[in-house]
């Protein structure tokens, strides 16, 4: 291991230290790098220590820009450990000290650009400016007042977050570091175990960023239909456990904490609205809470490390990859009596981009980006191939039936076989319904509530049979299934 001032590098990180470092010394300037290492890899680690050796070699200094004031100061701290001499450039900050003894600066975007833009400030001899989540494009801005110097951006997705500035137009190279199933195989990151609820996402729509509207995710996130389901997701896999649940709107986080509240579930709100004080206090909350469940809103998908988190629930769906990655990388910290924790995925976000651990060609997606996003699998496709399974919690409402199963397919081919009406399906499957209540219910009230329970159950079946219709529109599913849900309301009140 490479020993630093007070830092220690793992094998692997040496490996792409020498890696890195090597192309730098190799390159002709204005070469433009990009290093890709999954997150909870040790990125600022990575590049701290190459700061320090670029500025021993080279006699020059470094620029580091982040994004978020709270990973600017984590980056100064970082570099300090390497017993690098550095500067953090805020809001604060309205002149260079005469004399500037530093070896690196660290600054968020917009800061640095205002500076430069109206301050007319000229930061002298940086050789080589470090980027910290280089997919955001908010960094481009200010590659203009670096023609002279070497860029190397860091981040754990080397695909942009705007389609249109692809990164392969300003950075001539991707260097890919350990994969993610390496660093679990040899302890370094924990293994995730992905449970996922089907959510019917037909109502949601794609933004001009490409990804789900807040608008829309509200809507859908914060329906008592969606709140139910996370609760029972909830109390299915992570009852107990400290949990960390991501949402793509206010609105949903704030209905989630009052959700659970009422359950009697220990669990607070975050979003970047509340005040710095007030944030540190909630987090301070969360690490010393062991069953502590925190509700958020997009502020911790980057920056933010809590290695006791045993649960990610991405409670929001989202066609950004680079999210995707993020979210459940929060969860991958390993500790000494922790080398697992849970994924509950309630937006069908597995289904579409695929296991988390799973190999990913960086390359062909630093390449080809838009072949990447225009191939990604449709909502409707992801539907289709969904394998609804019953929750325990709910099989227990019925102990006198072995199964809540009925195989739609199967009917389907009874009806056609026999040359009956392909609506004879529905009247095969409000049957089967039909025994599995009245033998678990001993009033009609309590039928109702178990077909209520069954709620989900039921319209997994009318979408199994709406496929064997092939043609058929969202309108219409939902009209079959109000329709099924009063003929076997009315079923129910004639039996008792």
């Amino acid at each position: 291991m490479i020993k630093g001032r007070r830092k220690e590098l793992y094998d692997y990180q040496k490996e792409d230290l020498e890696k890195v470092f090597k192309k730098i010394v190799e390159s002709p300037p204005h070469y433009n790098i990009v290093y890709q290492l999954p997150t909870g890899g040790g990125k600022t680690v990575i590049f701290s220590e190459l700061t320090r050796r670029y500025i021993e070699q080279f006699q020059k200094r470094v620029l580091i820009l982040t994004h978020r004031i709270e990973l600017s100061e984590q980056t100064s701290k970082m570099l300090s450990d390497f017993g690098v001499n550095n500067m953090v450039i805020n809001a604060k900050v309205k002149h260079l000290p005469e004399n500037d003894t530093h070896q690196a600066y660290v600054a968020m975007v917009e800061t640095l650009n205002n500076r430069l833009k109206y301050d007319e400030w000229e930061l002298k001899n940086i050789g080589l400016v470090i980027i910290d989540e280089a997919h955001y494009n908010s960094f481009r801005k200010l590659f203009q007042y670096f023609e002279d110097s070497m860029i190397l951006g860091v981040t754990a997705t080397p695909l942009s977050s705007n389609i249109k500035l692809p990164m392969h137009e300003v950075y001539n190279e991707l260097i890919v570091g350990s994969n993610i199933s390496n660093l679990i195989e040899k302890g370094y990151l924990s293994k995730a175990t992905i449970y996922s609820y089907e959510v019917g996402l037909g109502t949601l729509t794609i933004g001009i960023n490409g990804d789900y509207t807040v608008k829309s995710s509200e809507e859908l996130y914060s329906s008592d239909k969606m709140q139910n389901k996370l609760i029972y997701a909830y109390n299915e896999i992570a009852k107990g456990k400290k949990t960390l649940i991501f949402n793509n709107g206010i609105g949903t986080s704030r209905a989630v904490y009052h959700t659970f509240r009422e359950a009697g579930i220990n669990i607070k709100h975050l979003d970047s609205k509340m005040g710095k004080n007030e944030r540190k206090e909630v987090l301070e909350w969360f690490r010393n809470t062991p069953d502590a469940v925190l509700t958020s809103v997009g502020i911790l998908t980057t920056g933010f490390d809590e290695p006791t988190i045993e649960v990610i629930i991405m409670n929001r769906a989202t066609r950004s990859l680079t999210l995707y990655f993020q979210m459940i990388g929060r969860g991958s910290r390993v500790l000494p009596n922790k080398s697992t924790f849970e994924v509950i995925d309630m937006g069908n976000n597995s289904l579409r981009f695929g296991q988390w651990s799973a190999e990913i060609d960086w390359y062909k997606i630093f390449r080809s980006p838009q072949y990447f996003l225009e191939n990604l699998i449709s909502d409707a496709e992801i539907e289709k191939r969904f394998i609804y399974k019953v929750p325990r919690i709910i099989k227990e409402k019925f102990p006198n039936s072995e199964t809540i199963d009925f195989d739609i397919k199967k009917a389907h081919k009874e009806v056609i076989a026999q040359r009956l009406k392909t609506s004879a399906i529905l009247e095969m499957s409000m049957e089967n319904h039909f025994e599995i209540i009245t033998d678990n219910a001993d009033t009609f009230e309590h039928a109702l509530d178990l077909m209520n329970i069954l709620e989900d159950e039921i319209g997994d079946r009318i979408r199994r049979y709406s496929y064997c219709l092939v043609n058929t529109t969202k309108n219409y599913r939902d009209w079959v299934e109000e329709e099924y849900k009063k003929k076997l309301k009315r079923k129910l009140m004639l039996s008792y």
